[in-house]
């Protein structure tokens, strides 16, 4: 018996079946584009085949290589792009298409997108113009050059917006107005980190005729952490260098009908000397309450006038009663201590004062008096994002951390 012979086609002609080629053709003229030269970013592209013809690929990318998103109708007959475009930028374009009767080709064409009317560009905080070097109470700010108002922009606004530190930490944004975000992390920022914020949104849709302005970037690094709980009951002023107890200082606080506010505030700034008068915040001349005195090693903590400072007049009540007029006040020397011991950022907390609560914003940096599921509610997006990262990749994307 002859072998039987596998994957035989049938029959021993010894003949192949040959796969037939297909014909090339030029597929521009198989199709048509919506858009050529300068067009506006906002209206979609779109790739339409002519009567008897189909679009087999359709891509549509940057000059970063980055492909525009698009859908493909069921028939093949068109394709719609999804993706936003970026202002004034180049886009190169591929279309394969097929001719329906055996014959298949590529073509490939470009556009440019026209420049914006409206840019939105980005100041971003603090001004690390210094040494750079913050407490880690300070949060990142972010003030745009006009409101925005709907959602979903401002989901594209924090898109643009890229905070990266080492070590990571996790935090979110919050929309203070429609104009000022801020950004801090769950709790505090680790000492002697590394921290970068970017705006990077450069050309990108932000909104109907709004597009982001030019990249903005910034770095600054925390030192150690350094908290100051004032205890208006007590009279004391306890300072803390990374969990550690360094110094306990007497002072006096606000009295009554002047009460030092309750909570949390942010170092704004340092004045070796600053003059203080009793009118800006209210206190009429000549009455028995007014006062203007040049007052030593003060530390600002509100944008309204408290401050930590050297108060020499009122050493006899320091340790014992509140007298002052909001501030917290020690004596010349212990002042100057602890002006030289903090910087900006660095926390001082207020506790058991009769005075009302920090204001979370407009009067200083409040931010820590929010508990975190109520701050990453007031984010565009509802979710925190881990900081992951190397600190000079400002422009990597945030991980999306799931929601609380």
């Amino acid at each position: 018996m002859a072998p039987l012979a596998a994957c035989s086609p049938g029959g021993d002609s010894g003949q192949t079946s040959a796969v037939e080629t297909p014909r090339t053709v030029d597929a521009a003229t198989l199709v048509h584009l919506s858009a050529t030269g300068q067009v506006d970013p906002s209206k979609p592209f779109t790739v339409t085949a002519e009567p008897g013809s189909r679009l087999t690929d359709v891509t549509v990318s940057g000059p970063d290589g980055r492909l525009v998103a698009g859908r493909l109708s069921a028939d093949q007959s068109s394709w719609q792009s999804t993706g936003h475009f970026k202002a004034a930028t180049s886009y190169a374009v591929r279309v394969a298409a097929d001719d329906g009767r055996g014959g298949r080709g590529e073509t490939t064409s470009s556009f440019s997108t026209v420049a914006a009317q409206r840019l939105l560009t980005a100041k971003l905080g603090p001004d690390s113009s210094g040494s750079g070097v913050y407490g880690v109470g300070q949060p990142l700010t972010v003030q745009l050059s006009e409101p925005v108002k709907d959602t979903a922009a401002r989901q594209e606004v924090e898109k643009a917006l890229t905070v990266v530190s080492q070590p990571a930490v996790v935090g979110a944004w919050y929309w203070v107005d429609d104009s000022n975000l801020h950004f801090r992390p769950k709790d505090y920022w680790p000492a002697d980190a590394k921290v970068a914020l970017s705006f990077d949104g450069e050309g990108s849709r932000i909104a109907d005729g709004l597009y982001g302005g030019p990249r903005g970037t910034l770095s600054l690094r925390t030192g150690d952490r350094v908290e100051s709980i004032v205890d208006a009951a007590t009279h004391e002023l306890t300072l803390t260098r990374n969990g550690q107890s360094v110094r306990t200082i007497p002072v006096t606080t606000g009295k009554p009908g002047f009460s030092t506010r309750n909570g949390i505030k942010v170092v704004l700034g340092q004045e070796r000397v600053v003059r203080m008068s009793g009118e800006s915040i209210g206190i009429a001349a000549g009455s028995s309450e007014s006062y203007d005195l040049q007052v030593q090693w003060a530390t600002r903590v509100t944008w309204s006038g408290e401050y930590v400072h050297a108060a020499p007049w009122s050493v006899a009540s320091q340790g014992v009663d509140n007298v002052s007029h909001g501030c917290t006040g020690m004596s010349t020397e212990n002042a100057k201590w602890f002006y030289e011991n903090t910087r900006v950022g660095d926390l001082v907390q207020v506790v058991n004062s009769k005075g009302a609560g920090m204001e979370p914003f407009g009067n200083g940096f409040g931010d820590w008096n929010l508990g975190w599921e109520d701050w990453v509610k007031h984010s565009a997006t509802g979710q925190p994002v881990s900081t992951a990262g190397p600190a000079d990749a400002a422009g990597a994307t945030a991980v999306v951390l799931p929601q609380l």
